[in-house]
């Protein structure tokens, strides 16, 4: 279960992460460096950490998803269609919320709250994670 969880996490983290840098390369809106950002964390914060590490502070948030996701199959939830799609696209409201307490937080730049667009790009990019969260539990089938 948590294997599956974290290779569940992994492909919808990555597919995330992606697809938010490539949005702040191509627009200059900096949702990718929301993502990532932890400049608000008390000690953490203060430090200039490399790409990966703020890479893998990303992928242990989308790991935690994937195991709540796949445990709540294994353990809890019947395994169907509209379970599937249910959980993914709760679990993925929930992180999409993340934008204004992390915005209100940030300490480096980032979109502001009213940034409509910004606040576009970050919904498109959770719900492409809440369909690789739903299709990655099945590898892709």
């Amino acid at each position: 279960m948590i294997r599956w969880g974290v290779f569940i996490g992994t492909t919808s983290g990555i597919v995330l992460g992606l697809y938010m840098w490539f949005v702040e390369q191509i627009t200059g809106k900096k949702v990718y460096t929301l993502l990532m950002n932890v400049d608000f964390i008390p000690v953490i914060g203060n430090i200039d950490w490399p790409v990966l590490m703020e890479w893998l502070f990303h992928m242990v948030i989308s790991w935690i998803i994937g195991i709540l996701y796949s445990y709540a199959f294994m353990r809890k939830l019947k395994e169907t269609n509209r379970n599937r799609w249910g959980l993914a696209i709760l679990l993925t409201a929930i992180a999409a919320t993340t934008y204004v307490p992390l915005t209100i937080l940030a300490i480096k730049e980032t979109p502001a709250l009213t940034d409509g667009t910004a606040i576009l790009y970050w919904l498109i990019g959770h719900v492409l994670y809440a369909f690789t969260l739903k299709k990655s539990y099945y590898r892709f089938e």
